[in-house]
């Protein structure tokens, strides 16, 4: 992982390295299924967290993710390197080739690297590192993308892929998108029917990257409310909840949940339905109705 001075950064890449590294298998199968076809995902295995010192400026560098696994048809292993960029960084296609170096140095192993890029400015750089000399190519280094900003949505919403659907959240969509593709994320998540903590990961991964406000998740409701199977959906986890339970207090917990209860009885959401959701009593939504004048 390179580690950036800001903190933020940090949290990024360590959320991508937990996803990644939790659902390997899905993310090759969503993005790189060429290689996906070919792997004994049975052989697995992450390898310790490597620390080298880049002899060019002296730092500490660490490599993202590092997973070792067997080829179906070739008696061979192979190394994969992940590397997630959530900024632009100078010279990075030369960094990427030096970790080649340090993984084959001590692996002696084919390494498949792959660099994810998730910040929201479009790339122009090459994804391969050359060195040519008196017209001479001595060296091409190339290594495998996703560039996120590249993707769009709508491409992978048939796939009921718990890394599509969570990137779905770092994709090219418009800001008048936003409330649809949080709908169509909350419908692939009942749909691949995780267990509790795995739909937690998912869910709050896609949190931390497309927002809705309180208005927003009101029209959110709504919509949702009016769909066949909207009970399902009063099963997973819910933003409001969540603000609650990171502030730590009850009161603001539920305080919460009754803001959101009034901006769904605007959307004229059932007061059944949105009990179900916010699971406060019918009797208390009944009364905010009324001291709202609904």
């Amino acid at each position: 992982m390179i580690y950036e001075k800001k903190k933020t950064y940090i949290k990024h890449d360590q959320l991508f390295k937990e996803l990644i590294g939790n659902f390997f298998e899905e993310f090759l199968e969503a993005f790189f299924p060429e290689f996906h076809a070919d792997i004994d995902f049975g052989s697995i295995k992450p390898l310790s967290e490597e620390l080298f010192t880049d002899l060019m400026d002296g730092e500490n560098r660490r490599v993202d993710l590092v997973i070792e696994a067997k080829l179906k048809r070739r008696e061979t292993l192979i190394v994969v390197h992940v590397e997630p960029q959530s900024s632009f960084q100078e010279n990075f296609h030369q960094r990427m080739f030096l970790y080649f170096c340090l993984l084959y140095q001590k692996y002696r192993k084919p390494i498949l690297p792959i660099a994810v890029f998730s910040y929201d400015d479009i790339r122009t750089e090459e994804n391969q590192f050359k060195l040519d000399l008196l017209g001479f190519q001595v060296l091409s280094f190339n290594f495998l993308t996703l560039e996120l900003k590249k993707k769009h949505w709508k491409d992978y919403l048939k796939s009921n892929n718990p890394v599509a659907a969570a990137l779905l959240s770092k994709m090219g969509y418009k800001e008048e998108e936003k409330i649809q593709v949080k709908k169509e994320f909350l419908r692939i998540l009942v749909n691949m029917k995780l267990d509790p903590a795995r739909t937690r990961f998912i869910h709050d991964f896609f949190e931390q990257y497309l927002k809705l406000n309180e208005e927003e998740e009101a029209i959110l409701m709504r919509e949702i409310s009016q769909l066949d199977n909207a009970h399902e959906f009063t099963q997973l986890p819910n933003s409001w909840e969540e603000k609650g339970r990171k502030e730590g207090k009850k009161e603001g917990k539920k305080e919460g949940k009754k803001e959101v209860a009034l901006e769904m009885l605007k959307e004229g959401a059932t007061i059944d339905f949105i009990s179900r959701v916010t699971k406060l009593d019918q009797a208390e939504i009944e009364q905010l109705r009324k001291s709202a004048g609904q």
